[in-house]
């Protein structure tokens, strides 16, 4: 029967190519290929679309066709080559371009993969699926920040397409932007709520924002949408309920302060009334003298250099760091720092042990609950006998709180016991003001302690 159907009627190939036939050789054997792989014989089938490129090797379509065959049955080399041929006919057809692209991936090839969607886009800049294309290519090779560029621009082309959207906030969220990736999904899970994979994508956005009852109701919406969870929603939800502690995500502190990077000076110095780096200056000065100089000073979560520009003064080395890039290139432009770098403020203490005779925390405390860590951090940096000074804001109790406005409190007795378990004295430790909110002083402590000499 096969043999039958893979040979024209009265086996003579030349009566196909009459123009009173319908079909032409290639034609025949390329439907008739078509009909082998529906019935599930993807050998006949395989046999038959050859027989239509040798028919017409100018036949696109019977390239493409043999060569998702060749895919369906994971032989890739044989399948790229035969998408290559089908492209050289038909340059424009997408589908046979991804066949390409996923064979290359396949077989270790990405590279070539991008430069083939590359080549697309210089063609045709306009191609959303060319720039979906690359996207994910690029989020394969480990590079999420080009990949947002190319979602943002499908996006901006086929706009409101749920699922770019999703891959342009999950993309955000590998990056370390959540709060991005919640502006880009809240309009579309308006319209669309019960769409999984965006509620799974907003939940671990949230998450990462430090908002752990907005996780837990876009997880909980993404398990009613798609209660097979293949998203792992009921994990994720297993963990937020069982972690009872509370803290500020790096995610969290990197996307507010870099949005709020261009306005931040005029905002603390003027409607904040913000006194950080006056009254931490003043304390210091307090134990060391209005002498002092030369010193090697490290300045943890530096924003844009207020800090800096108080305490260089005192500095033969000045060195900052920030969670916040916008913040480190802001700092950056004062010119005072010597050095300046990108970093979470207990992994840069820690790295450099002994090396400081002054490490400044101005505002800083306030994103952080636990203050074990940042204490032993401050001990290790420190030189024998320097000195690590920082500004809080006060609670009563022996202990900390999140208040109202996503800022950490903590209480006298709280810090004097984790500055004594990290082997800090306390040298000052006094009521301040280093900010107004709404209108009112904010209260607070500043802390000069120790490492023994």
């Amino acid at each position: 029967m096969t043999d039958q159907l893979l040979r024209p009627a009265g086996d003579d190939t030349a009566d196909l190519a009459n123009p009173a036939n319908p079909l032409n050789p290639a034609e025949f054997f390329l439907v008739s290929g078509y009909a082998l792989r529906d019935a599930g014989d993807d050998a006949a089938a395989e046999a038959a679309f050859r027989q239509a490129v040798a028919a017409d090797p100018a036949c696109g379509e019977a390239s493409g066709a043999l060569a998702q065959l060749l895919a369906d049955d994971a032989r890739w080399d044989e399948a790229a080559e035969a998408f290559r041929v089908a492209l050289s006919q038909e340059p424009g057809r997408i589908d046979w371009r991804t066949g390409l692209s996923d064979a290359l991936v396949r077989r270790g090839h990405a590279a070539e993969a991008i430069a083939l969607w590359q080549d697309l886009l210089e063609r045709r800049p306009d191609s959303a699926s060319g720039h979906r294309a690359l996207a994910r290519l690029r989020i394969g090779a480990g590079q999420p920040l080009e990949a947002i560029e190319h979602f943002r621009e499908a996006l901006f082309l086929d706009a409101g397409d749920a699922g770019t959207a999703v891959e342009l906030a999950d993309a955000l969220v590998a990056s370390g932007d959540p709060l991005a990736a919640v502006e880009t999904l809240q309009p579309i899970l308006r319209r669309r709520p019960d769409h999984a994979a965006g509620q799974s994508v907003l939940g671990r956005a949230w998450l990462d924002l430090g908002e752990r009852a907005k996780a837990l109701a876009a997880l909980r919406a993404c398990l009613d949408a798609d209660p097979a969870d293949p998203h792992g929603a009921e994990l994720l939800i297993a963990r937020i309920e069982g972690d009872t502690t509370e803290t500020m995500s790096q995610a969290y502190v990197r996307a507010l302060f870099d949005r709020y990077a261009e306005r931040f000076d005029e905002d603390l110095t003027i409607r904040l009334k913000y006194q950080a780096p006056q009254t931490l200056r003043a304390a210091v000065d307090q134990v060391l003298g209005a002498g002092a100089a030369d010193l090697h000073v490290l300045d943890v979560g530096c924003g844009t250099g207020l800090a800096g520009v108080a305490f260089r003064p005192l500095a033969a080395r000045l060195h900052g760091s920030d969670l916040a890039p916008r913040m480190v290139k802001k700092a950056g432009s004062r010119g005072v720092y010597d050095g300046l770098e990108v970093g979470e403020m207990t992994a840069v203490m820690a790295r450099d042990s002994g090396n400081w005779d002054l490490v400044v925390a101005a505002d800083v405390l306030v994103y952080v609950g636990g203050l074990a860590e940042v204490m032993a951090a401050a001990a290790l940096a420190l030189k024998p006998g320097g000195l690590f000074c920082a500004t809080t804001e006060r609670c009563d109790g022996d202990g900390f709180a999140l208040g109202p406005s996503r800022r950490f409190t903590h209480s006298p007795a709280y810090v004097r016991r984790m500055a004594a378990e990290a082997g800090l004295e306390i040298v000052v430790l006094e009521e301040a003001v280093p900010r107004w909110e709404r209108g009112q002083p904010v209260p607070g402590l500043v802390l000069v302690a120790r490492r023994a000499a």
